[in-house]
């Protein structure tokens, strides 16, 4: 069990996901339009809610908890062989985020929001080295996360081999990369792949990227955070797809051996 909370992710999962809560919480005399949502959407899906010292809430929430919280089932991701047992089933153009050892809470649940707010199908990371699914994450997810299949793997590597196979084309960003983000052709079947805030892709995840890219940067700061190049890079996906249906070009060319 876990808490979620904040105003944004706790409406979220009251609304997609009631089933996993047990209980909604919110500070005593906050009688509001939002609070009064909050308890609305508890009594129609009979989740039990109560009124609390603000002190039992920080006592429990590490944060800033805006006085709401549910307590609920936590958000387990599924493992390898559930999700590519079902692979075939996702529709195309599909479109996956691979988070290669991003080990902040809060950029892992901004990189999360981005996900779900591009259309994004499943985020794939690894068990170790990287952020647990937690209450910070699912804060700064601000109930993005609710959405989204989560796959954690045992080995990234060989992963990524697999979604080779089945015809995903798998594009990173790289400070080096000569071709910038925008070049590329994210039209077909992509994973946006993503490294770890302070060193970048691992070797062996770099090496099984189809396309390396970057994102220029005009002024003194040499990069972007990891949660904000995320975003640039799921966008340019949603802004090809919206401007043209799917075309053959370079991420749909056969893959060179």
């Amino acid at each position: 069990m876990s808490y979620v909370y904040g105003f944004h992710a706790v409406r979220e999962v009251l609304t997609q996901h009631p089933g996993r809560i047990r209980s909604l919480h919110y500070v005593q005399g906050r009688r509001d339009t939002r609070v009064q949502e909050l308890i609305a959407l508890a009594k129609e899906s009979g989740i039990r809610f109560e009124a609390v010292d603000k002190s039992w809430l920080d006592t429990r929430i590490e944060g800033s908890h805006q006085g709401v919280a549910v307590y609920c089932q936590a958000l387990t991701p599924i493992d390898e062989e559930t999700f590519f047992f079902s692979f075939e089933t996702l529709p195309k153009p599909r479109l996956l985020l691979v988070l290669d050892g991003i080990t902040d809470p809060r950029n892992f649940g901004a990189c999360l929001r981005s996900a779900n707010g591009a259309g994004v199908q499943a985020v794939l990371f690894p068990e170790r080295n990287s952020s647990p699914v937690n209450d910070v994450v699912l804060k700064t997810a601000a109930g993005g996360a609710e959405g989204l299949t989560l796959v954690a793997v045992t080995n990234l590597a060989r992963c990524l081999d697999r979604l080779k196979e089945r015809g995903i084309w798998l594009i990173g960003t790289d400070d080096q990369a000569e071709q910038p983000w925008f070049e590329v052709d994210f039209k077909g079947d992509v994973a946006i792949v993503m490294g770890s805030e302070g060193e970048g892709m691992r070797r062996l995840t770099r090496e099984a990227c189809d396309w390396l890219v970057s994102i220029p940067m005009a002024g003194e700061v040499s990069s972007l955070n990891v949660s904000v190049a995320t975003g640039v890079l799921l966008y340019e996906v949603v802004r090809q797809r919206s401007l043209s249906a799917f075309s053959v070009g370079a991420a749909s060319q056969p893959r060179s051996s």
